[in-house]
């Protein structure tokens, strides 16, 4: 060793030494040495937390609330007069200042009484177990800034994912599966996969994505004859990976290729077997609409989702199936046609995934959250020949919550006799994040990373936990 090599050494050691002890101070959270090598180690909470994992229902393209969870008998009554106010915040593409009256029916649903679109028939029969939150809130209008904030806090890429963020906060207990999986059932929304990115938290963070088909996981093959040879391959890579990091200091991207390489050659006996629906009972597989035409692909997604939070995935996002003449959500005309379909392939798998997780004991312990990054305006926007649609719409939306330690059979918050802004007990996107991190027993002010001269965290400056909501 040269008496460069020595000095260079001895300072990356001291000062990883002193940065171990900063950043276990800012989080709240242990770090130990053994952190780089198995960044996916099980990490204790701030607070007793109510839920251990999240399944993220991410529905693409901005459902409309007053077709779905928000009726507006208003809006019905003055179904083609224009909008009685004037307002800025019109999307300019919202040409048309019109009304137009949900063409879907609203019943009351549950002992809760929740009112519920005909839309979903399925899920309307899980509102006691739902929060509805009907005063939801974002500053996008254009779906990649709204699809990045509703993932990182942030309208820009190269934030870290909310998923990201939970799995450096908390790790996992599925030693043979990531941390933070995304199910991909249709198309990657727009602003790519960096919408599931580890940004400036280490990489090993960011969100694995499971294609659809018989080979979700690109790269996980075996490629040697023999299992030993394999192993024997990848211990020699990572003595050379190592020999890196002890020459030139800690590097997330070396550290996040040798834990992947192991992780990639234990996730070679686990995924098959985890999409291997072979012990699942016909019963079960017909709960998710598994194997009929409209429900089978994210019937399948759900209830891959299940089976990932029983091996102790922390963070998992399905994506909106995406439907042959539905463009996602964004039905910006012919949104009875798309809408419907979207619902059709949606309402069972989801309404099954509430009732098996419940009957197994598991929803306590599994917070699910279903959303878009906004909603649609209460006007109308196409023509009447090939359908009305409705524009982007941000300021008043609706999401839900179910199991995780939120109430059951609880509206929050209310939008405008019109749907068109939030009024009530609003709700913002930091909030929300801040609401789900403390139901993981996570402060969102004390998870923080360092990074550009600051403390990171992913409700920025913003966010209070909405404890209305709160079981």
């Amino acid at each position: 060793m040269t008496r460069r090599d020595l000095l260079f050494q001895a300072g990356s050691g001291f000062g990883g030494i002193a940065l171990s002890g900063l950043m276990a101070e800012d989080r709240g959270l242990a770090a130990t040495a053994g952190e780089a090598a198995d960044p996916m180690r099980v990490r204790a909470p701030h607070f007793a937390a109510k839920a251990k994992s999240v399944i993220f229902l991410f529905m693409d393209g901005g459902v409309s609330h007053v077709d779905t969870f928000d009726p507006k008998p208003k809006l019905s009554a003055m179904d083609g007069k224009p909008l009685p106010f004037d307002d800025d915040k019109v999307n300019a593409r919202n040409d048309v200042k019109i009304l137009w009256g949900s063409p879907f029916e609203f019943t009351k649903r549950g002992q809760c009484g929740a009112e519920v679109s005909s839309l979903f028939p399925h899920l309307g029969g899980c509102a006691d177990d739902m929060t509805i939150v009907r005063s939801m809130y974002a500053d996008q209008t254009e779906h990649t800034a709204g699809n990045y904030q509703m993932h990182s806090g942030f309208a820009i890429q190269g934030r870290p994912s909310m998923g990201a963020w939970i799995a450096y906060g908390l790790g996992s207990s599925g030693k043979n599966l990531p941390g933070f999986v995304v199910i991909d059932t249709g198309m990657i929304p727009p602003g790519g996969q960096d919408l599931f990115g580890a940004g400036f938290l280490p990489a090993s963070y960011q969100g694995m994505l499971f294609r659809k088909g018989n080979h979700p996981v690109a790269d996980i093959a075996p490629r040697e004859p023999s299992p030993a040879l394999q192993r024997n391959k990848i211990d020699f890579i990572r003595k050379l990976d190592q020999g890196v990091t002890r020459r030139y200091g800690p590097v997330s991207e070396i550290e996040a290729a040798i834990f992947n390489y192991e992780l990639a050659f234990r996730m070679q006996s686990e995924v098959p077997d985890l999409l291997d629906f072979g012990r699942e009972s016909k019963s079960t597989l017909d709960l998710y609409g598994v194997g009929q035409p409209d429900t089978d692909e994210f019937g399948r997604a759900c209830l891959v989702a299940r089976r990932m939070v029983e091996r102790g995935v922390r963070f998992i996002e399905l994506l909106s199936p995406r439907r042959p003449g539905a463009d996602r959500w964004d039905q910006h005309g012919a949104l009875v046609k798309g809408h419907g379909m979207n619902c059709k392939a949606t309402d069972q798998p989801i309404a099954a995934l509430i009732r098996d997780l419940k009957s197994r004991g598991m929803l306590d312990e599994t917070l699910l959250v279903w959303g878009g990054e906004f909603g649609r305006t209460p006007t109308r926007q196409g023509s009447e020949d090939r359908g009305w649609g409705r524009d982007h719409h941000p300021f008043g939306f609706t999401m839900w919550m179910a199991g995780g330690g939120v109430k059951g059979g609880y509206v929050h918050g209310a939008t405008d006799e019109f749907g068109y802004f939030a009024t009530e007990k609003k709700v913002h996107v930091h909030d929300l994040h801040a609401t789900i991190l403390h139901l993981l027993g996570l402060d969102h002010k004390r998870l923080t990373y360092p990074f550009g001269g600051r403390q990171m965290r992913l409700t920025d400056v913003h966010g209070n936990v909405v404890r209305e909501l709160l079981a």
